[in-house]
């Protein structure tokens, strides 16, 4: 990839996805940023086009003139590849030779689900690389089921007992898709991303009661009972079971595991949980409790 190469990142608004393309920008690459809703901040809502992966009539737009993309899969869908594989089908017809694609460390290369698409990438493009992240730090500060869960009830409720996770940092998963995306020579891998150290959600839960002050707890519940919250809040029903299977999975070990693959790619270490948690003990601390000055990385 050269700086004359246009960079695509789906997904812009999210997680990983704002922070790939702000890492891109800084070193100077053109960026194209995609989504369906448009970017709050002027600067990035300049370089973004709509992109829907339910409307294939959006698909080409985004193409034209690009090099490389991040591409993030349509979220909630078991069966990716329905939407994902005619855009690559069009994406290789545009000239596109990179493609990193965000996966998750419970889904391996050839499974069902993004494994097909995992598989798919390697075989079409002649650059490629696959990241296999574990859980996000950011589903417990951010907007999502458990982050609710600590500021509302003051609980985190899984079916995972006592299995411990890799819990990585959204931003070290970026600055390894900004290296995968970049570096002359492509890596041509899946890179499987953890955080330095594995945890239980009962030392989650203790973590953040330390740093916040705010006491939090973690509620282990069976797989029927998660499956059944997670589908009243509206998720379909077999994602629902989707996840509730990964978490049946993390009580079995399948997660307890830590990579050295965020330093040996980019050559920083990984943020720990308590490093996260210092940085957003704010979001969790009870009312009237001095928060200090926000803080976003």
């Amino acid at each position: 990839m050269t700086g004359a190469d246009t960079i695509l990142v789906t997904g812009a608004t999210g997680n990983t996805g704002r922070r790939v393309a702000d890492r891109l920008v800084e070193r100077g690459h053109r960026v194209r940023t995609a989504s369906r809703h448009r970017p709050e901040r002027p600067e990035a809502a300049r370089r973004h086009v709509r992109f829907d992966w339910d409307d294939q009539d959006t698909y080409r737009a985004v193409l034209d003139g690009v090099r490389g993309i991040y591409l993030i899969p349509p979220l909630g869908d078991t069966e990716p590849a329905r939407q994902m594989r005619p855009f690559l089908d069009l994406a290789l017809d545009a000239g596109v030779r990179r493609v990193v694609l965000l996966s998750a460390s419970a889904v391996p290369a050839g499974g069902t689900g993004l494994g097909l698409v995992h598989t798919a990438i390697g075989e079409m493009f002649p650059e490629w690389a696959v990241l296999r992240p574990s859980w996000f730090m950011q589903n417990l500060a951010n907007d999502h089921m458990h982050a609710h869960g600590i500021r509302e009830r003051g609980e985190i409720v899984t079916a995972t007992g006592d299995g411990r996770v890799g819990f990585i940092d959204a931003a070290d998963i970026a600055a390894v898709a900004v290296r995968a995306l970049t570096d002359p020579v492509p890596h041509n891998t899946d890179h499987l991303l953890t955080g330095p150290q594995a945890l239980s959600y009962a030392e989650v839960a203790a973590t953040i009661t330390e740093l916040s002050g705010r006491p939090v707890r973690h509620r282990g519940v069976t797989v029927d009972v998660l499956r059944q919250r997670l589908a009243d809040t509206g998720i379909p029903d077999d994602f629902a079971a989707l996840l509730a299977g990964m978490d049946h999975a993390i009580a079995g070990g399948a997660e307890d595991r830590t990579t050295s693959t965020v330093t040996d790619v980019t050559g920083d270490a990984p943020t720990s949980f308590r490093e996260f948690c210092a940085v957003h003990a704010r979001r969790w601390r009870p009312a009237g409790v001095d928060a200090g000055p926000a803080v976003t990385p």
